[in-house]
């Protein structure tokens, strides 16, 4: 299938991924992008603004009204908008309720209603939990996640497969790595950066600093998205989107302050719970992505070089 002169509605358009999204998407589509601004901004949006074939709404996932007038009609529908805050479920246990499972069940319920079939969802690589086999497959279990947020987003991507079992819907579901890149807005980039522009001789690292994971340059991932969809025709289709190495967080501690041009920084670790930087932190994820490599796509940066560039772009837009 190609995403081609399709009308397609982007829930969470105004994030950090899927503005990247929106932009793709609009090079072959009419694209309509649904967000409450609550972690969007208005200014990804902005170069796109005047294009006839973009439409911008305002509005929650948790309006029934508001949802149903955004899915009608509509082709396709990738659904981004989640609340992204991995550590905010230990402190609060109802936002990914909420804001990820009732929100995804709502335009589920919209979707079926407006007899709309096809449905891309970003998960999650903290459905896997602490996983025993790392790069961990697709087929690994059983799926046990650590925090609220992977829990949520497993309920999610259950929702939507008996969905698709019971109302003849297709999907294709996405269990990302760590996505960085130009507009990011929350993670441990953005929040090394935030500090050392706050003092530059000293960077408080969360747990151990041996916290080992994959991270994917945010244009990597929007080639994936699109590929994953236009190569595979299943009911109910899994990918994991990743890179294929790691790096743990000293070593991106490292690649921001080089890229910061700062030296003789002094590395506080807190040392967190059992290593882990906060409760529900997985100290170790790599993610095997040889299903989507069988397909044709695989990642132009490894780990490092996505946390360069990336780096580059976020001072950038400061």
């Amino acid at each position: 299938m190609m995403l081609k002169n399709r009308s397609i509605l982007v829930t969470g358009g105004a994030g950090f991924i899927g503005s990247h999204l929106v932009e793709r998407l609009l090079l072959d589509n009419e694209v309509t992008v649904l967000d409450n601004f609550s972690s969007g901004r208005i200014e990804f949006l902005e170069p796109y603004r005047d294009i006839p074939d973009f439409h911008l709404l305002t509005g929650d996932l948790m309006n029934p009204k508001i949802l149903d007038n955004a899915v009608s009609g509509k082709d396709f529908i990738f659904h981004l908008a989640a609340n992204p805050d991995v550590k905010l479920g230990s402190e609060d246990t109802h936002v990914h309720l909420e804001q990820n499972v009732l929100a995804t069940y709502n335009l589920l319920e919209a979707m079926r209603k407006n007899d709309v079939r096809q449905m891309a969802f970003t998960s999650t690589s903290t459905v896997y939990g602490e996983a025993a086999q790392v790069p961990t497959p697709e087929d690994y279990g059983p799926l046990l996640p650590i925090s609220l947020y992977g829990a949520s987003k497993l309920s999610c991507e259950a929702l939507i497969s008996s969905y698709c079992h019971t109302f003849q819907m297709q999907s294709w579901i996405y269990r990302f790595a760590n996505i960085v890149g130009e507009r990011g807005t929350h993670g441990v980039l953005v929040d090394f950066i935030r500090k050392l522009r706050e003092n530059s001789g000293k960077l408080e690292i969360l747990g151990s600093g041996k916290q080992r994971k994959s991270y994917l340059e945010v244009k990597d991932c929007i080639r994936a998205m699109i590929h994953a969809v236009e190569h595979s025709s299943g009911e109910v289709n899994v990918f994991n989107i990743g890179s294929e190495d790691s790096v743990d967080v000293t070593e991106i501690a490292d690649i921001v302050v080089g890229q910061m041009g700062l030296d003789r920084v002094e590395y506080n670790y807190t040392g967190g719970i059992d290593g882990r930087g906060w409760r529900g932190d997985v100290k170790l994820m790599l993610l095997s992505i040889e299903k989507i490599k069988r397909l044709g796509w695989s990642p132009e940066l490894g780990s490092a070089r996505a946390l360069e560039v990336a780096v580059r772009a976020l001072l950038k837009d400061d």
